[in-house]
This record gives structure tokens, C-alpha cells and sequence, in this order.
């Protein structure tokens, strides 16, 4: 399976990011090989739209799920309508995310605890910006 995760650097070893929208990188792995790629989030600095833009920038990589601490309404809205799955809460390095994933150790959708409440959301009507 083909996943992205929310990093601080470029490496499996960095931390993983607790945003989603603004992390610096995102390292797209895939759990059978464990090969991966950084891809630099070029929507981090944006002034708004942050997390649209991650999720367009994710979704143009073919992923299948993310791997991040938390992830903003917006950035929700859009994986969701790409049909990306969402997994929150984790921690640690971006190596120990993808081992707790494949372990069945990270709950699928927005925690409990985080703004969003449990579970995930589907929106079906949603239109990514193509710019």
C-alpha cells in the first residue's frame, strides 16, 4: 500500500509532523518494500489553503492513505472526496508510523480527542482547485 506521512524531514528517521496542511514534507513509503520518497509540501507557507493544497499535492501521488497527528476541517474534507484514508495521532519516527500502521496500532479517521470528533467524514460533492 502506497502512504503518505507527515514529516519534519526527508528521511524515514525524521519525526513524523502532528500537521498535516503545513508539515515540510511528506514521505510517500510504500509498506511492502519500504522504498520510499520525500516530496517537499509546497502548500506550507501558503497563507490559506493549506491543507487543500497538501491533500491536491497527496491525492497527485497516487496514495492511498496518510499518516499524520492531526489533520485541519478542510484538508478532512478533501482527502476524504480523493478517497484517501486518514490516520491520526501519530508519533514518533516516520519508521515507527508505518510499522505502528502495519501493526493495526493507528486508528483510522479523526480521534477521539481531536477537533473533529471520532470517525471518518464522507462528502461526496467536494471539487479540488486544479491551480
Amino acid at each position: 500500500m502506497k502512504v503518505a506521512v507527515s514529516s519534519t524531514g526527508p528521511t524515514l528517521e525524521s519525526q513524523v509532523d502532528p500537521r498535516f496542511g503545513r508539515c515540510p514534507y511528506f514521505i510517500i513509503v510504500d509498506t511492502e518494500s519500504m522504498r520510499y520518497e520525500a516530496v517537499e509540501n509546497t502548500s506550507m507557507a501558503s497563507p490559506s489553503g493549506a491543507g487543500i493544497g497538501a491533500a491536491r499535492l497527496i491525492a497527485s501521488h497516487g496514495v492511498e492513505a496518510v499518516i499524520t497527528g492531526n489533520v485541519g476541517p478542510n484538508a478532512l474534507q478533501a482527502l476524504s472526496a480523493a478517497g484517501i484514508r486518514i490516520y491520526t495521532g501519530a508519533m514518533g519516527t516516520v519508521r515507527d508510523a508505518i510499522e505502528a500502521f502495519k501493526g493495526g496500532r493507528l486508528s483510522e479517521g479523526v480521534g477521539p480527542g481531536m477537533p473533529f470528533g471520532a470517525g471518518t467524514v464522507s462528502y461526496t460533492h467536494l471539487t479540488l482547485p486544479t491551480n
